[in-house]
């Protein structure tokens, strides 16, 4: 596509509007993103421009973004002084999943033109899709075509959180071992969760059963999900302990973070590590930093205590098509849709921990 079609394109896309700038340049156009530069949320996050390729290299996409959910690793990136790297400095953009429309696409992805799609980003070279219109790379992502019963909203709320969910019971699997499905049992940690949520939904899809740590004013919530049994973390230190050892599970997934349950099953996978500051980085690079995680992971691979793993979500296609499967209405599950303009109110909803499901931006044309 040369650049005065692709020029034709956006206009026909983008018309005229007061808060919207697009200026094309031999090479580039100017969109509006949520951008962040030195350390330091909420100061960090600003609305600015960016620019955009008129021409996609051959492995990237030019995406029309129409919804992006936001997560907390978007907090915790803009809490990280990325900018002591050479290759990440200069501005950000929050976010990792998407959904949109391709407005070109290079010659080695397997789009075109007029696709409506959705995915993640796993790339730390600052894409993200907080942005009218954005640039990436489909070797660094997880991207499928969206389905249509599958708004833009619920499709962008998805990839991280499912694959995230879909990763930690894949981990479980050879530690559920007996016949009937049923007598296997999991304990989640955080049911109310984001990825809570869902890991919940995928164990009762396997028939075991789950006993999930939820505060009060979430029970009911958590299980219509399907949860078989309930703690409320909030009752006493212990509750959650307690609960967990009379519960005897074959594995704990751990969306939350702490280590008070850790060695009360043959398997723990936690998503977040030993930390419990939202503020902070938290996950698999928590190995770089805390030593008695490498320790814990490395007797448990050896046999010399249960098994311990604190993962990062495997981006697999064939698992983000699972999602699409999923009851729209009963299953997906959105916390609150804030337009473009609002981003900072939505990360500061994200940030209150009160969220039920995804905080999902709405970026309209």
């Amino acid at each position: 596509m040369d650049r005065e079609t692709l020029h034709n394109e956006y206009r026909a896309v983008y018309k005229p509007r007061p808060n919207f700038i697009l200026k094309m340049s031999e090479t580039t156009s100017k969109v509006k993103s949520w951008t962040y530069t030195t350390a330091g949320y909420p100061q960090t996050l600003t609305l600015s421009t960016t620019d955009v390729p008129a021409i996609p290299e051959s492995s990237h996409l030019i995406i029309r973004v129409h919804a992006t959910a936001l997560n907390p690793v978007d907090i915790q990136l803009m809490n990280v002084p990325l900018n002591s790297l050479p290759y990440l400095n200069g501005p950000k953009i929050a976010s990792r999943d998407f959904s949109g429309t391709v407005l070109a696409a290079g010659s080695e992805t397997e789009f075109e033109k007029g696709d409506e799609i959705f995915g993640i980003s796993m790339a730390m070279d600052g894409t993200g899709f907080l942005t009218e219109v954005a640039h990436i790379n489909t070797k660094g992502a997880c991207i499928i075509k969206k389905p249509k019963h599958l708004s833009w909203q619920k499709s962008a709320s998805l990839p991280l959180v499912y694959l995230t969910a879909r990763t930690s019971i894949e981990k479980c699997k050879p530690f559920m071992k007996a016949s009937t499905p049923s007598e296997n049992k999991v304990v989640v940690l955080g049911g109310s969760s984001a990825t809570g949520i869902y890991t919940v939904q995928i164990a009762k899809s396997l028939g075991w059963t789950v006993l999930a740590s939820c505060s009060s004013r979430n029970t009911d919530f958590v299980k219509s999900l399907g949860a078989d049994e309930l703690v409320d973390y909030t009752t006493s230190s212990s509750a959650v302990v307690d609960a967990v050892r009379k519960f005897s599970p074959g594995a704990i997934i751990d969306c939350v973070g702490g280590i008070e349950t850790i060695g009360l099953a043959p398997q723990y996978v936690t998503i977040v590590g030993d930390k419990t500051s939202r503020s902070s980085m938290g996950g698999s690079a928590l190995y770089l930093t805390h030593p008695r995680m490498v320790l814990r992971w490395l007797l448990g691979y050896l046999g010399v205590t249960s098994s311990y793993e604190c993962i990062i979500l495997e981006a697999k296609q064939e698992w983000l098509e699972e999602a699409t499967k999923l009851d729209v209405e009963k299953d997906v599950v959105i916390d609150s849709v804030f337009d473009f303009g609002r981003a900072k109110e939505a990360f500061e909803r994200l940030n209150t921990g009160r969220a039920r499901g995804k905080v999902v931006v709405e970026i309209k044309g």
